[in-house]
């Protein structure tokens, strides 16, 4: 098992790595070439800017029983197709049953951006974001 990082707006960072030396996991973060990662740990994957080039040399990388760390439905929902696990930076892990779901309020709402209209607001970062996140990744590496 390795955990594989969305990581170039990922919030948690120094929490994965914390925990993934913890239990001796290999991280890998993918990022594009207008950011930087040098934690000491982590293996790190460097892809151009172009739309969706993490996410697919992400995708390209993922084995049965990995776990991947992304906010993106559609990382998601590939990393569910080929057996491994998915989880986003407040401690939701997706999964068969969350999915589809998932990805059809992202259409709605991208239906709903498009004609001109609003829809919600993010939510600032709490602390309580990060422990939710810790919390469920740990549940994740223990199950494998």
């Amino acid at each position: 098992m390795k955990i594989l990082v969305d990581a170039d707006a990922c919030p948690v960072k120094e929490i994965i790595v914390r925990i993934a030396k913890q239990n001796r996991l290999p991280v890998i973060m993918f990022i594009d070439t207008s950011h930087e990662i040098h934690d000491g740990y982590s293996s790190v994957i460097t892809v151009d800017k172009a739309r969706d080039s993490v996410d697919i040399a992400l995708a390209n990388q993922i084995k049965p029983g990995d776990i991947v760390v992304t906010q993106d439905y559609g990382v998601a929902a590939m990393t569910l197709g080929k057996r491994a696990l998915a989880i986003n930076q407040n401690g939701l892990v997706y999964t068969n049953e969350n999915i589809d779901r998932l990805l059809f309020e992202r259409h709605l709402a991208q239906k709903v951006r498009r004609a001109g209209g609003r829809t919600g607001n993010t939510k600032k970062r709490m602390k309580e974001d990060d422990q939710s996140f810790e919390q469920a990744f740990r549940r994740l590496i223990l199950k494998e």
